[in-house]
């Protein structure tokens, strides 16, 4: 019943008698490939296979290699480490080199313990279709489509590198193409502006899974024992807002991701918990799928501005600020578009050896 029920993710079946059809452990194993639940024969299997599950590398972020043709020496790599807002990615130049495997890179370098240290790694790429095209990975591997924080730092490094000498250029993501307008100081940028396109609120294209919901707006639901009022956005990845009195006290380690990967977010969620401190400000901390909590998010800022308004809380059209761990982000919301402003700082440039 118990095998029956789902709730079983792996057998640990040791029988060295495993012919007799009416033995349990002979059942228990024609049961497990019934219900396509794997199982383990011999403990240094278990043994290995729980050492993969705690490690930091999945099938999404390891590399397959020739083992004929691995190369003698180790790879020398240069970065940039930059960060918006205190959200710090690991920025590489593709325009002179080709990385072929960005999703265990970014696991590698991004670890907090024993890397570089970052939310993750941002390749910086030509493109045919803008001035430059940005992939972004998360600590985990997984490819986010867009990173409001991170595109204004690869604005100020093609603009402070003479890669893209413009004050106003464009930039390809997994989301869309964003314009830029960049501001300098002695020369360099110090801040930028992003048109991050629409708010979107229609359930399926978040997506999100609430009952016949066409729009998630300020909706009660359960998530660990516990209710909470939910508004859900896309600003290009899937968002949900709850707006609560007392940020401090939330214990986001914990609700992150009993959130993030919840059924009614068949592709994970990023959750800010936001709380309304005055007329258009806000404050807010975020957990980033595939990140877990960080110093800030220009998506998330953007949805909390855009879920504060269509919940009463702000103003359509005017500046709303959002006070993040990592500093502010200014974010102006209206219907026709979303537009977010905040600074982009140089933290130190370095070559790793992979």
């Amino acid at each position: 019943t118990l095998l029956k029920s789902g709730k079983v993710d792996y057998i640990i079946s040791t029988s060295a008698k495993g012919r007799d059809p009416a033995r349990d452990s002979v059942k228990i194993r024609r049961l497990a490939t019934m219900n396509k639940i794997p199982c383990l024969t011999s403990i240094d299997t278990a043994g290995a296979l729980a050492e993969c599950l705690l490690g930091k590398f999945s099938e999404t972020n390891t590399e397959l290699v020739d083992i004929n043709d691995m190369r003698k020496d180790k790879l020398k790599l240069s970065f940039t480490k930059m960060q918006g807002s205190g959200n710090d990615y690991i920025y590489i130049n593709c325009f002179e080199r080709t990385v072929n495997s960005p999703e265990s890179l970014s696991a590698f370098l991004a670890d907090r313990h024993y890397g570089i240290g970052g939310d993750g790694i941002v390749l910086i790429c030509p493109s045919d279709a803008a001035d430059a095209k940005m992939r972004m990975f998360n600590l985990d591997g997984s490819e986010g489509k867009m990173c409001g924080n991170a595109i204004r730092c690869v604005a100020k490094y093609l603009y402070d590198k003479g890669i893209v000498k413009k004050n106003e250029m464009r930039i390809e993501t997994l989301s869309g193409i964003k314009t830029l307008n960049v501001f300098t100081s002695d020369g360099k940028v110090s801040s930028a502006s992003v048109d991050m396109g629409k708010a979107v609120f229609k359930a399926k294209e978040i997506p999100v899974i609430l009952g016949k919901k066409d729009k998630v707006i300020d909706e009660k639901v359960e998530i660990g024992g516990a209710h909470y009022r939910i508004t859900c956005v896309s600003m290009g990845n899937p968002h949900c807002v709850v707006f609560t009195d007392d940020i401090a006290s939330v214990d986001i380690q914990r609700l992150g991701p009993l959130f993030e990967y919840d059924r009614m977010f068949p592709e994970r969620v990023n959750t800010e918990f936001v709380k309304v401190v005055g007329p258009n400000r806000l404050e807010m901390r975020v957990y980033e799928r595939g990140s877990g909590e960080t110093l800030a998010c220009g998506t998330g800022a953007c949805a909390a501005a855009a879920a504060a308004v269509v919940n009463g809380y702000a103003k359509e059209g005017e500046d709303i600020k959002v006070s993040l761990p990592g500093g502010e982000l200014t974010v102006n919301y209206t219907k026709k578009a979303v537009i977010m402003t905040g600074d982009a700082k140089l933290v130190f440039e370095g070559v790793v050896e992979i």
